[in-house]
């Protein structure tokens, strides 16, 4: 900007300030100053914001993103530069105009807000409302108070690095229905939703389909560079949807949702270990994340049905031969306990010991097994860690890493370095329940010629093994609670995972009923038994 000009510009709002004018002018001076600072000499305010600065802050912010004007909106927030991206965006790409914003009762320092606008593309025109909510802070550095801004504040579905965008679909809508030909949709199992979207980026133009007009939130790309699915929010023209099979089942996926939305943070899948078709996946979660496919945590004493094939795969022991169950071990200088108020049993067997979930048993043999001897029963025998599944949509493969020291006897009990997802841990329980690795699935191979991951498998002693050291679990051991009295062939493994910062353990439980396998992970949900546990039970009861 030139000297001359730039000049009149400051001078002109010093004027405009001194002379009485509204937000607009005076928050394009206080954006020049970040984090919303005027750079006035007036004297500084502590503590939270009053009500009158709430609804001054809230009465501005408001008004500008009414006229779409992002820099007015984004001086009234505590991050202002994201602010403007977004706001503008919400204006330009996404081309939503007529806004209208009715503040609700506020509740101290936060905010209920309706939106009402109107969405135009192309000479078309379509209404959009919805809720959301933001909360008024005190600036660090400007002591005014300000929007604390989220994206969430200007749609509840966004999330950091999303904006919103109309225009022709990127692929058509489908229609997915699941293994019976019935529907499925996001309104009848919302946990459906991302996995929807994903089905559509993948599927949507080998449906017969046609494109549509939409607005969209575009996901930030991930880490690896892999872009997420758009989510759609509203429909200005209608394309024609291409219908698309699943092998998901209506009545397990209505189990599913039924069943965590009792346990908040929880997490379940549900697939056939027959052939490794995937009957539910549902989450309940505050941040939206598909933890169910895509998680990342320790799968505690649920580990252990991995841990015990290797112990047999290795000749170190039996279903019925020792595996003493000692107060506490040490193994690299790291002494290791059990749950509090399991008696010790020097004379235990590994079915006495995998029953009743005795860490200290499997610790023991920490020593005798070889670093990678865990990561090498996973990967060939369980098809774990290798990054190799097709499933249809994005998931984690578990990790299983060959890591020395401590960490050995730690991987044993489902900590250290082990990570995995209620569906890496749904298939472990298929495998040790069929002796054979099926990848799971959620659309069928044909549709697009993927060629799934293979691994070795179980041998038929195995096999023989962990079938009787999980339906021993389930009938009179730690998951007896929720599946002793369930009827079938059954058998279960409970864990709760140690996390760093959390008051309470992730909750953790797997288990088989005849052809259908489950897991559901609860973070800070406590013992298995308690919170994971009844989850995988509800759907076991249903699904087939």
């Amino acid at each position: 900007m030139r000297n001359g000009v730039k000049a009149v510009v400051v001078g002109g709002v010093c004027a405009a300030m001194l002379g009485g004018a509204g937000y607009g002018v005076y928050t394009f001076a206080s954006a020049l100053n970040g984090d919303g600072g005027t750079g006035a000499a007036a004297p500084e305010r502590t503590g939270p914001p009053t009500g009158s600065e709430v609804k001054e802050t809230t009465g501005a912010f408001f008004a500008a993103w009414e006229k779409g004007d992002a820099v007015s909106a984004a001086s009234w927030t505590n991050y202002p530069q994201a602010a403007k991206e977004l706001l503008s965006a919400y204006a330009g790409d996404a081309h939503i105009g007529k806004v209208r914003i009715t503040p609700g009762r506020a509740t101290g320092d936060t905010v209920p807000f309706t939106v009402r606008a109107t969405v135009s593309y192309d000479g078309v025109s379509r209404p959009l409302s919805y809720r959301s909510r933001l909360t008024v802070v005190r600036g660090e550095t400007s002591h005014r108070a300000l929007v604390d801004w989220q994206p969430s504040v200007v749609h509840p579905r966004l999330r950091k690095g999303d904006t919103l965008s109309t225009g022709t679909s990127a692929a058509p809508e489908i229609e997915a229905v699941d293994r019976d030909g019935k529907v499925l949709t996001r309104v009848t199992y919302p946990s459906l939703g991302p996995i929807l979207d994903e089905l559509r980026r993948r599927y949507g133009d080998k449906t017969g389909g046609r494109a549509g007009v939409e607005l969209v939130i575009r996901r930030q790309a991930a880490a690896d560079g892999s872009q997420a699915a758009d989510t759609p929010l509203l429909t200005l023209a209608k394309g024609r949807p291409g219908k698309l099979p699943t092998t998901l089942s209506a009545s397990a996926q209505a189990a599913a949702e039924a069943a965590v939305a009792a346990h908040p943070e929880s997490s379940v899948v549900a697939l056939k270990p027959s052939t490794g078709e995937i009957l539910a996946v549902a989450n309940n979660r505050r941040d939206g994340f598909d933890a169910a496919l895509l998680g990342t945590r320790a799968p505690g004493s649920t580990m252990k049905i991995i841990s015990a094939a290797t112990l047999i795969d290795n000749g170190l022991t039996t279903a019925n031969g020792p595996a003493p169950c000692p107060p506490s071990a040490v193994s690299e200088s790291q002494t290791f306990h059990n749950l509090k108020g399991l008696e010790p049993n020097e004379d235990a067997t590994l079915a006495d010991s995998f029953a009743r979930s005795c860490n200290t048993a499997f610790v023991k043999f920490a020593d005798e097994v070889k670093t990678d001897s865990l990561t090498r029963e996973a990967q060939d025998r369980f098809g774990l860690g290798r990054n190799d599944w097709q499933v249809g949509v994005p998931t984690f493969d578990g990790r299983v890493p060959a890591s020395g020291g401590p960490d050995t006897a730690a991987n044993l009990i489902g900590q250290g370095q082990v990570q995995m997802s209620p569906l890496n841990m749904a298939s472990v329980t298929a495998t040790a329940k069929t002796g054979t690795f099926r990848q799971p699935l959620i659309v069928p191979l044909k549709l697009d010629g993927r060629e799934p991951a293979r691994a070795r498998g179980l041998s038929s002693g195995t096999v023989r093994q962990l079938r009787a050291l999980m339906n021993r679990t389930a009938r009179s051991g730690t998951a007896a609670g929720v599946m002793g009295r369930m009827s079938g062939d059954v058998g279960a493994k409970t864990g709760s995972a140690e996390v760093d910062g959390e008051a309470r353990p992730d909750s953790w439980f797997t288990g088989y009923r005849d052809d259908v396998a489950a897991a559901a992970m609860v973070q800070d949900g406590g013992h298995g038994v308690d919170a994971a546990g009844p989850i995988v039970a509800s759907v076991l009861r249903i699904a087939r």
